[in-house]
């Protein structure tokens, strides 16, 4: 299929993009430039807006307000077009599981067009580059979890397009088919392709993507590449255990008073906020121990995403969300 992208450089223009549910916002003003023959990353835990963000940008959901293009096309007013040149991975293999592998793959190659030798031509070559070779006749439903996502982001390359959106490809995989759709995804862009990946993993976003945004309640709140938001927090941070957990409101105040910021709570529980340098996280721990405050650990190390999604939000990436918010 020949496919005509736009010059700019940006596979993605949005701006202002907002999508409402009855009283939930589940889009609230989020503005995207995506550059092309990348990796993006829209980080976000479940219900943060990610999946409504890639619908509307897909075509498959109107935005309520606000405009975005793929490769300057206009996803409202030029929808179909915008089609020829995506692909879309969801969360679930969207295949039939009564029939094989290749069966499936023939069935979306006939539908977007292809003749039936092409077709099958296709999903041969297909099945041999996700590693699905020697499963191509067995039934579906005797697929791995990571056998379907595979077969299913198969599926949705016949078409070979020039942008694929992976919304959350490696959720319930195991670590080893995880790190398999990894080098399978820096093999989609080594090609050419350009990826929009929502995650709510904040080191597949840290390994994959050369720019990241951070999503959350419907909003963008930080954008950058990895480096930039981990430098966004400090260049380091001191992380420390109390003995006491009656001692924690203490341990804030003074901790605001050495290092001048608010700290944060890890999902396990430890204090966490970022320092500039090692004297300071020294001049904290020396506070600490005046104040007559126990600690059962301490660490000092480098920034990492989960950091910043926590330091930014006040909650953790995996953080429960209402049934509600879950739906965006």
């Amino acid at each position: 299929m020949t496919t005509t992208t736009s010059g700019t450089g940006w596979a993605v223009e949005a701006q202002g993009l907002v999508k409402t549910f009855g009283d939930n916002r589940a889009v609230d003003g989020i503005d995207l430039r995506i550059r092309t023959g990348a990796v993006y990353g829209f980080l976000g835990p479940n219900g943060a807006g990610k999946t409504t963000t890639i619908r509307m940008l897909a075509t498959l959901l109107r935005p309520d307000a606000g405009t975005a293009t793929v490769f300057g096309r206009d996803v409202a007013r030029e929808a179909q077009a915008v089609r020829q040149l995506i692909g879309v991975t969801g969360q679930y293999a969207s295949v039939d599981e009564s029939l094989s592998a290749t069966e499936n793959l023939v069935l979306f190659g006939r539908l977007l067009g292809l003749s039936r030798r092409d077709a099958r031509r296709t999903a041969a070559a297909l099945l041999d580059e996700f590693g699905l070779g020697e499963a191509a006749a067995r039934p579906l439903k005797n697929f791995s979890g990571g056998m379907r996502r595979r077969l299913d982001l198969a599926a949705s390359l016949i078409a070979r397009p020039p942008l694929i959106f992976l919304d959350e490809p490696t959720t319930g995989l195991d670590p080893r088919t995880r790190l398999q759709m990894w080098d399978t995804v820096r093999r989609l862009v080594d090609g050419g392709s350009t990826v929009l990946l929502t995650t709510q993993y904040l080191d597949e976003a840290d390994q994959l993507a050369e720019r990241i945004a951070v999503i959350d309640r419907g909003r963008l709140v930080a954008e950058g590449t990895g480096a930039e938001l981990k430098a966004s927090v400090g260049t380091s941070r001191i992380q420390v255990g109390l003995a006491e957990e009656r001692d924690e409101d203490e341990a804030r105040r003074i901790a605001r008073a050495v290092l001048g910021v608010d700290v944060a709570r890890t999902p396990d529980g430890r204090l966490s906020a970022p320092v500039a340098t090692a004297d300071a996280a020294g001049d904290l721990l020396v506070a600490l121990r005046q104040a007559g405050i126990h600690l059962t650990e301490v660490g000092v190390q480098q920034p990492t995403l989960d950091e910043v999604f926590l330091t930014i939000t006040g909650h953790a990436a995996d953080a429960a969300r209402t049934p509600e918010e879950v739906l965006a």
